[in-house]
């Protein structure tokens, strides 16, 4: 397997760690945030494309909800007035915030490549499942996807693999992280904290396997897309380095999931990490290098579109999301 530079493998190997499948976050906002999510629903999700040399980046917001108490997801074991203090500082509500998903889909010029499914049937019920909607108004058909890559296998990343009628993408092949699979797939997490997520894998991955390839650290998804692992936030998490023209961008998927919280304070850890402190060093070592080589990423919570760079602090790193850079 391949090393990312300044990530050791011995502090990235999976452990096993349990806990529950990430949830969707519960919504509880106001009525007039309920309002703005029936506008929204009715003008379309939100989208953005914008080229990396001779790739097309299609993000699209699957979705968002408004989460209550945010120190109960980030900086756990923090003490609440830490947490509040460093959202108010941010210019952020101390006791709600916004967690939004973003899948992406990478046109190569010669393969539709779609990074992760959203929440699918599973979130409609709330104004979630809109990746599909999404394409379409950007020009691609569900059968138009050559593969669809999963970063890992939490419910709001697979959910959208599968429609009642059958696979979303009905011509895709499927590229899945052979650690990942192999922990979910395990019958030995029925009876823990990891059933739930072992359920969903077993309906939503299990049957797409005969079209699968099962790739490893520093494998090739396609020329230009190299998978890295950045494990902690699940045994087999993975992220993905673009490189096309002269340009590179990182998606790091769920690396850090706020950006504030996240990467201001990189080391405070996070409920739905797996390995928490196997999360925060990958962390730490993902947005080192990026700070470094000044490259652009894709985080799949960040604020939409999801793009930005970091600036590195004292404590950690500060998001600037990207405006016209793609544009020149």
């Amino acid at each position: 397997m391949a090393e990312m530079k300044g990530i050791h493998r011995r502090r990235l190997m999976a452990t096993a760690g349990l806990t529950a499948l990430a949830a969707p976050f519960a919504a509880r906002g106001s009525a007039h945030a309920a309002d703005d999510e029936t506008m929204a629903q009715a003008e379309g999700p939100r989208t953005d494309s914008f080229p990396l040399g001779d790739f097309k980046l299609v993000v699209v917001e699957d979705g968002s909800r408004v989460m209550e108490n945010p120190g109960e997801t980030f900086g756990t074991g923090q003490a609440p007035e830490a947490v509040g203090a460093l959202l108010e500082e941010n210019f952020l509500p101390a006791d709600k915030m916004v967690n939004g998903f973003a899948p992406v889909l990478v046109d190569t010029g010669e393969q539709t490549i779609l990074f992760d499914t959203g929440m699918g049937p599973a979130g409609r019920s709330w104004g979630a499942g809109r990746l599909i909607e999404g394409l379409k108004a950007n020009g691609y058909q569900p059968g138009d996807i050559d593969v669809v890559v999963i970063t890992h296998m939490h419910g709001d990343h697979i959910n959208g693999l599968m429609e009642e009628v059958g696979p979303a993408f009905p011509n895709a092949r499927y590229v899945f992280g052979d650690k990942e699979y192999a922990f979910w797939s395990d019958e030995s997490r029925m009876g823990t904290p990891a059933e739930g997520g072992h359920e969903s894998v077993k309906k939503l991955i299990v049957p797409l396997v005969d079209k699968a390839t099962f790739i490893k650290g520093g494998d090739t998804v396609a020329p230009g897309i190299t998978a890295i692992e950045a494990f902690g936030h699940t045994p087999g998490h993975m992220v993905f380095m673009l490189e096309s023209g002269g340009r590179k961008l990182l998606l790091t998927a769920d690396t850090a999931n706020h950006y504030v919280l996240s990467l201001q304070r990189p080391d405070w850890q996070v409920r739905f990490d797996m390995d928490k402190d196997m999360a925060a060093a990958t962390r730490k070592q993902v947005f080192d290098m990026v700070a470094e080589e000044r490259i652009p990423f894709l985080g799949y919570h960040m604020p939409f579109p999801s793009v930005g760079y970091v600036e590195k602090t004292d404590q950690g790193y500060v998001f600037m999301p990207k405006t016209y850079q793609f544009r020149l």
